[in-house]
């Protein structure tokens, strides 16, 4: 019943539509039929309005306006018109000329004519020795449409080389080389990857390093000749661009590369936002390459790694610049010249971290392959599932498949060699003492944005009880460090406002009463020469403050640009960090050595096998000279890596390479008098 009440409704509504269609179907019509007849009877009109629109331009305006239309054709067009006026005039003149008989000895045939009107139309000298003022005047018609067709052509081609040249010097034509490095964005650490590069390409021929940036090509070039003046066998080609851009990218020839570094851009208002969609656009280009790319990123939150490691896969090796700096100010504050130990360790110029696989190692333990190199060090393993782990248990087996991660001079120099009789001294070998660590007491002085970051890990190291006092005086100071996150309650954090500029404030500090001392720059609201400069008049003060009190102030500071680092060494703090160049180190190495972020990930952190600076007189007895070997047996009974020392220096006897007496990986052959003061590097746990 229902079901035919809605066929009813249904057959009704039909119904009224059928009807409402009848009824109105003529007028409809009618109304449809009249509007079309407005749209026919409109449609002559126009016709007619644009016939009569277009009857009212003049032939000249026509003329006028394919003229114009041909000259957007730019220099060839140009070229072409002066050679159908040169034409015409050779054509005009031969014909008089042939016609008129004017030309000396009874005139020429059209095709002499029309030679001796080319001729005086390329030379105006030509018609030097014409005789007859109806020949003369004619070629002198001739000479002067030559003149200024020739001037106009001499124009034309000045136009277009200058237009050439400029194109040049934009910087947009496309790289043709293959195996190069590429720089993408521009930042003050590109001249320290720079340098870093020359090095490491010393023994490859034509190294070429193209860098792409928002900046003008020749800017790039000036600024990069004044800055690394000697490039060796490196070649710098710059380009002008937007490395987000899939078609500016194209121009870099990323198919051929060896390797891509992704630098965070100076000036840009969310730098990491520009890194991210640089990698995006290398790892989903539609004409990119098969094979993956090794690309190293730096980053200045770690908050976007997430994202970055999503766009980037293991494609992708990130540089956390913020993070990588703060945990080495916070472990070169717990052990003075330990960041000197990292830059040897990130350095092309000395010894570098390889990772290789030696089938000669697989079955014997951590332990017995230590002792297995005398130029080298082994330090740690990659396993086959991609894990690293830095110093793994001496008795742990060494699996197939597994790469050894070793410190050498180059890699060409790293093979197994047999431990000489005697090498060892056991009796030297002393017996391990048990560290106790107590609360401490850590002052920081000025502040930026790693601030934070230098308290979380510093609440991860240090024993309940422990105090951060932070002094500074930048704005919104007090309230950035009382919103800070720690990794533990074992640190209890407080703020002081102070000018750290003024020396009465600085000693109000009592920076004795602390164990250890950091000054950073106001990075955030200076730029690095300003921060710098305000580095540099704090240490002084506490170098000053130090010397009138008598006693040692344990002082590691922060400096932007490596250039003010030998101005600070008159300050006598004992460490440094040069944050742009440790981060330009690191991703020079993560270009060539595609485990390099992993590695450092579990060195720096807290988790695991650190590097340490320990006394020597604890593992070695010192009343006599050691070897090295005996040294990395030591430690290696404790569990731990030895891969160096640092060595008080006599004077000259430092150089290039032992900076401040630290040397890594030292032959293990070598013998040496050891004083009470001088330190073993150490990979241990806590």
């Amino acid at each position: 019943m229902r079901q035919a009440h809605r066929i009813a409704i249904a057959g009704q509504g039909a119904g009224e539509v059928s009807g409402i269609t009848s009824q109105n179907m003529g007028s409809l019509t009618r109304a449809n039929a009249a509007r079309s007849a407005a749209k026919g009877a409109a449609a002559p009109k126009t016709v007619t309005l644009k016939a009569q629109q277009l009857g009212d331009v003049s032939f000249a305006e026509r003329l006028r306006y394919g003229f114009d239309k041909s000259m957007a054709a730019g220099p060839i067009a140009l070229v072409g018109w002066l050679s159908l006026i040169t034409l015409g005039v050779i054509l005009i003149s031969a014909t008089v000329l042939a016609l008129s008989g004017i030309g000396p000895d009874g005139g020429f045939n059209f095709l002499e004519a029309a030679w001796q009107a080319l001729m005086r139309t390329m030379d105006a000298g030509t018609m030097g020795g014409d005789s007859g003022w109806p020949f003369r005047l004619l070629t002198l018609f001739i000479t002067l449409m030559g003149i200024l067709v020739f001037s106009a052509l001499i124009s034309i081609i000045s136009a277009g080389l200058d237009s050439a040249l400029e194109a040049l010097r934009k910087g947009r034509s496309r790289v043709l080389e293959t195996d190069h490095t590429i720089i993408l964005n521009w930042s003050p650490s590109i001249f320290d990857i720079i340098s870093e590069l020359v090095v490491a390409n010393e023994s490859r021929k034509k190294a070429r390093i193209v860098i792409m940036a928002n900046r003008d090509k020749v800017e790039m070039e000036d600024e990069i000749a004044d800055k690394v003046p000697d490039l060796r066998n490196t070649r710098i080609v710059c380009r002008s661009g937007d490395p987000t851009d899939l078609f500016d990218l194209s121009l870099v020839n990323a198919q051929t590369c060896r390797s891509i570094i992704v630098v965070s851009p100076e000036g840009a208002e969310d730098p990491d936002s520009q890194v991210i969609k640089t990698v995006l656009a290398l790892t989903n280009d539609p004409k990119r390459r098969e094979e993956r790319y090794r690309i190293a990123a730096e980053l200045r939150d770690a908050r976007n790694a997430e994202v970055a490691r999503i766009v980037g896969g293991d494609e992708v090796q990130l540089v956390l610049a913020d993070d990588l700096i703060s945990r080495i100010v916070v472990q070169s504050s717990r052990q003075a010249g330990l960041s000197a130990v990292y830059s040897e360790l990130l350095d092309f110029d000395g010894c570098e971290i390889y990772t290789t696989e030696l089938d000669d190692l697989v079955g014997l333990t951590y332990g017995e392959a230590l002792m297995g190199y005398e130029s080298s060090a082994l330090i740690g393993l990659r396993y086959p599932d991609g894990r690293v782990r830095m110093n793994p248990p001496m008795d742990q087996v060494i699996a197939a498949g597994s790469r050894a991660i070793i410190i050498a001079e180059d890699d060409e120099a790293i093979s197994r060699t047999t431990i000489p009789e005697g090498a060892v001294d056991v009796s030297a070998i002393r017996a391990p003492k048990a560290l106790r660590r107590s609360a401490e007491r850590i002052l920081i002085i000025g502040w930026n944005r790693r601030g934070p970051l230098i308290a979380l890990e510093l609440s991860k190291y240090v024993k309940p009880g422990s105090v951060l006092t932070v002094a500074g005086d930048m704005p919104g100071f007090e309230q950035q460090v009382a919103g800070m996150t720690l990794g533990s309650k074992n640190l209890t954090v407080e703020s002081r406002i102070v000018d750290t500029s003024h020396s009465a404030s600085i000693e109000a500090l009592d920076p004795l009463s602390y164990g250890s001392v950091m000054v950073l720059g106001y990075s955030d609201t200076m730029e690095a020469q300003s921060a710098d400069t305000r580095t540099l008049i704090t240490l002084l003060h506490l170098r000053k403050l130090s010397e009138r009190l008598g006693e040692h102030i344990s002082v590691v500071s922060e400096m932007i640009d490596i250039r003010n680092r030998e101005l600070a060494e008159v300050t006598r703090a004992d460490d440094f960090v040069v944050s742009n160049k440790l981060v330009s180190l690191m991703l020079a190495q993560a270009s060539e050595n595609e485990y390099l972020s992993a590695i450092f990930d579990d060195l720096l952190d807290e988790d695991g096998s650190e590097i340490y600076m320990r006394p020597i007189g604890d593992y070695v007895d010192l009343t006599g000279p050691v070897s090295f070997y005996t040294i990395v047996e030591a430690a290696r009974q404790r569990g731990e890596t030895a891969i160096g020392y640092r060595r008080r220096r006599e004077s000259g006897e430092d150089d290039a390479r032992n900076m401040g007496g630290v040397v890594v990986n030292p032959s293990k052959a070598e013998v040496l008098d050891y004083l009470p003061e001088d330190r073993v590097i150490v990979l241990a746990e806590g």
